[in-house]
């Protein structure tokens, strides 16, 4: 089974979340995009450590993307550290201090500056990470088999 992306068809942000999950899977961390947390939230990027480390990484691909978005501090709850992916054009002098930057484009990104840590507390991890399981399985299965109707 092979799935290739079309750089083409994809979004702004899509793109950022692209090369930071690429980065961080030369890092020996696994990503899942789009992923939600609780009701109601989206992240663009979760990330799941070698030593079970959750971060949340949101894609802004422009200023008015960074200005409309209005639900990113209520992912704070939901990860040990906070981070903005942007593209080297971007100002990012207006994301909050405090938070991680990573510098992206389609093929990579770096760390600019590592986000503060705030462990999860012991059974927020675990659930945690086994919703990242769980909805990582079934994307693998609807890549597999998209006719079978399941419904998520």
């Amino acid at each position: 089974m092979e799935v290739v992306a079309d750089l083409t068809t994809m979004m702004p942000g899509q793109v950022l979340a692209r090369g930071v999950s690429r980065h961080l899977a030369s890092l020996g961390w696994a990503t899942v995009e789009e992923f939600v947390p609780a009701r109601g939230l989206r992240v663009d990027v979760m990330a799941l450590g070698p030593k079970g480390e959750v971060w949340v990484i949101e894609c802004k691909s422009s200023r008015a993307d960074f200005m409309s978005d209005h639900k990113w501090d209520g992912y704070l709850e939901w990860c040990d550290r906070f981070f903005w992916a942007v593209d080297g054009e971007f100002p990012v002098d207006l994301l909050p201090e405090g938070t991680g930057l990573l510098i992206a484009d389609a093929y990579d990104a770096e760390i600019i500056r590592m986000a503060p840590e705030d462990k999860l507390a012991p059974a927020r991890r675990k659930v945690m990470v086994q919703k990242f399981a769980t909805h990582a399985a079934r994307r693998l299965q609807a890549l597999r088999d998209p006719g079978a109707g399941l419904g998520w």
